[in-house]
């Protein structure tokens, strides 16, 4: 008679445990459309105002919004596709995404700010990026962590497959009213750590451990991935005289092509690239938020992307 009454009692609770199965995705979901609504306002507000402050003020609500948004159980699945002030790239093995955005100062300079966030399936586990750029002194050679983040936008994950697995980032950097910056960026996981840069990139003898190019401001610079010949292709950037050449804020594409090619797990630098033999010569980029000669390309990248 118990273990009938038993029966009974489980069956009585089985709807209910099924309601609150279907029931708590559908709260979930509802709670992250508030906070995408949330983050969309402030991002506009941190990319379009005018007034130093207010970008920044927003931009400080916009790190707290997110941070309590991705705390929101299976965040990870969430695209947050509508807020179109940041990058939110995914690892194309489904075990991260990084969100990446810049800031403008009022002197034309930028301060980056972003977040990796790992997909646990259970609890959130992220790493705040933290954009030390000034503070880094030879940053082509460095490895750190993120705590001192060489910042920027990120448009491209690349992952390698070797006996230490990494991915190469893709990333565009705003710098002054003068120069643009673009970086190749390394990422790795080991020990429950991330690490940033790693000396992979092989160029005349020397080894690097990431890649940073520097050009005019009133220029577009090609960088993108080739998948199909494993093959990271960039123009070619020279200065307009050669009495410029200590000058990289007036370097611009010379309508030559060079590239990094993936071979045992490292990229071997490749000069002078014939470009018909590429496929897609066009460049797939994120750029600067406002004004800028790119900003064209950035539209084409988010949909490409």
């Amino acid at each position: 008679m118990k273990k009938l009454l038993l029966i009974g009692l489980l069956l009585l609770a089985l709807p209910l445990l099924l309601l609150a199965q279907h029931t708590s995705p559908s709260a979930n979901t509802k709670q992250l459309n508030n906070y995408q609504d949330s983050l969309n306002t402030l991002g506009k507000i941190f990319v379009n105002n005018e007034n130093d402050l207010e970008r920044k003020n927003a931009n400080y609500q916009f790190i707290k919004t997110l941070v309590s948004a991705l705390k929101v159980p299976n965040s990870f699945q969430f695209p947050f596709d509508s807020v179109k002030s940041v990058s939110i790239l995914k690892s194309p093995d489904n075990k991260f995404r990084i969100f990446s955005w810049p800031i403008v100062n009022d002197d034309g300079s930028y301060r980056f700010y972003g977040a990796i966030q790992m997909n646990t399936g259970g609890p959130l586990k992220i790493f705040p990026l933290e954009d030390y750029t000034p503070l880094l002194q030879h940053p082509e050679d460095s490895v750190t962590d993120n705590r001192k983040w060489y910042g920027a936008e990120y448009y491209k994950i690349i992952p390698v497959n070797s006996s230490n697995p990494y991915y190469v980032l893709l990333g565009w950097k705003g710098n002054t009213v003068k120069s643009t910056k673009k970086v190749i960026e390394v990422l790795s996981f080991k020990n429950d750590k991330m690490q940033l840069g790693m000396p992979v990139f092989n160029e005349k003898g020397k080894s690097r451990k990431r890649i940073i190019f520097e050009y005019t401001r009133q220029a577009s610079m090609l960088l993108r991935y080739v998948p199909e010949q494993n093959l990271i292709v960039f123009d070619n950037l020279a200065p307009p005289d050669k009495k410029l050449k200590d000058k990289p804020d007036t370097y611009g594409p010379d309508l030559t092509y060079n590239g990094y090619r993936l071979r045992n797990g490292k990229w071997e630098y490749v000069d002078n690239l014939d470009m018909r033999n590429v496929a897609d010569a066009h460049d797939a980029d994120y750029i600067d938020p406002k004004n800028d000669p790119d900003k064209a390309q950035r539209a084409s990248a988010k949909k490409n992307n």
